[in-house]
């Protein structure tokens, strides 16, 4: 496999005017390796509400489902334009595609920065109207949970704030697939929000924090030179493997901190602890940088398993407290 390939989508793959080419262009374009990040939070947190309340409504838990993965795809197509803008995905030849460096799907022609607008647009507006629908079904506590979520996808990347360029990126991360998906899905399912199911969004939050932080790396030269202020840009690869493993740690103690309270069954801390290995090799990764790709790969993908286990094992807790109560 020529390098061009492995840092690049085949245009050639995408070629084709018939509809399942077109839709192959566009599902791709979305970035689709990256959806356990807004569907597992959903998952979570509607586990979670199912154990806080007396039922569940599985018509709301699809909506938000669809609502929150249309507004992650949107998300991803307008970074892709926001980048473009900066200039960074151009300037990008550290990536280690397709986890960094955007979808290439404008710097390799196979769409153009303004079909990826008017693609980002519209999945925000599907999200918009599957929101309405939510609204009509719980009131207008979804109206706030979705305008923050839309909001934060949008500001992200593009308008004056561009967040992810001054340093504020993975905090806006961790709010929009972390605290805001779980503890919104959890709302939906049981009406409760207090700070119990915040502390058990917190986790989802650091471990997707740190699937940002950890991509960002192999992209600091192209990133630096743009003017797009990353926290690995800013302080550099042994600071951003301290804060990585920070974070995994975080994750690790909010669960122990759960399970004592009674909250999370006492097993609950035996698997992000257990994940906290996959951190520590995946931070030594982030030290060394691009200097070593299949290392910074192989890191990439670890820290993508961590938030699918963690979460998934969340999600079980959450289910297990919730059938044994009932039972």
């Amino acid at each position: 496999m020529s390098e061009a390939t492995e840092m690049n989508p085949a245009p050639e793959t995408f070629a084709g005017d018939g509809l399942s080419q077109s839709a192959k262009r566009l599902f791709h374009a979305t970035r689709p390796k990256f959806y356990p990040a807004s569907v597992l939070p959903v998952i979570a947190g509607s586990a979670w509400g199912f154990a806080s309340g007396t039922g569940f409504e599985w018509g709301v838990f699809l909506l938000a489902l669809l609502a929150t993965v249309c507004v992650h795809a949107g998300g991803n197509v307008l970074n892709d334009v926001g980048d473009e803008e900066l200039g960074t995905d151009r300037a990008n030849n550290d990536r280690i595609y397709p986890y960094t460096g955007g979808s290439r799907f404008i710097q390799t022609g196979i769409l153009t920065s303004k079909m990826m607008t008017r693609l980002g647009i519209a999945l925000i507006i599907a999200a918009a109207l599957l929101g309405v629908v939510l609204i009509v079904e719980k009131g207008l506590t979804v109206l706030w949970l979705g305008l923050a979520g839309v909001l934060l996808a949008i500001v992200y990347s593009l308008g004056p704030l561009k967040l992810n360029s001054t340093g504020f990126g993975e905090l806006t991360v961790g709010l929009a697939f972390g605290i805001i998906p779980v503890t919104g899905a959890a709302w939906l399912q049981s009406g409760v929000f207090n700070q119990t199911v915040v502390l058990f969004a917190l986790p989802i939050a650091f471990w997707v924090t740190a699937i940002l932080l950890i991509n960002e790396v192999p992209d600091i030269a192209a990133d630096g030179a743009t003017g797009k202020r990353t926290l690995p840009v800013r302080f550099g690869l042994n600071a951003t493997s301290i804060v990585y493993f920070c974070l995994h740690l975080g994750s690790a103690l909010t669960v122990a901190w759960l399970a004592w309270n009674g909250d999370l069954p006492v097993l609950a801390p035996v698997v992000p602890v257990l994940l906290l290995v996959l951190a520590v090799r995946a931070s030594g990764a982030i030290r060394t940088g691009v200097g070593d790709r299949e290392k910074m790969t192989g890191a990439i993908e670890a820290t993508l398993g961590i938030h699918t286990i963690g979460s998934l094992w969340l999600t079980a807790c959450a289910l297990y407290l919730g059938l044994v109560g009932a039972a």
